[in-house]
């Protein structure tokens, strides 16, 4: 199961100039098994669509699901917003809750912030839409 990054999906839902590569990426994570998005990505799919319906309904028409934040998700998330913080950082939680989700819930996660999720999510498989 493959998670997918918020800014990966409204790159392709906006047609951005990098959807192309978001597309045949999402292509072949879908061939190769469950795509997935949890409750963060799903909020912020939302805030830049103009409403729930029109989220859940891109979703679907894609072939992508909703995938909850388990407990164990939610408290990494919270310890790494905390280190983060300790570093005199300022990330919003929705994206360590999209990184530990990612971590302890599926196999892998495609994002264009490898960097971040790098650094605090070691052994996360990272897959960054990249233009062919």
């Amino acid at each position: 199961m493959i998670a997918v990054d918020a800014p990966v999906m409204v790159e392709l839902l906006a047609d951005g100039p990098r959807a192309d590569a978001v597309e045949a990426c999402l292509r072949q994570c879908l061939g190769s098994g469950r795509v997935v998005v949890c409750d963060a990505t799903l909020a912020e799919l939302c805030s830049a669509l103009r409403n729930g319906a029109d989220a859940l309904a891109a979703l679907e028409e894609m072939g992508v699901h909703f995938s909850a934040i388990e407990s164990k998700s939610a408290l990494r998330a919270g310890e790494m917003q905390r280190r983060h913080r300790a570093r005199g950082g300022d990330r919003p939680i929705a994206d360590f809750l999209v990184g530990a989700h990612a971590l302890l819930q599926c196999d892998g996660l495609v994002t264009f912030d490898a960097a971040f999720h790098r650094d605090y999510f070691k052994g996360l498989k990272l897959i960054v839409p990249v233009a062919e």
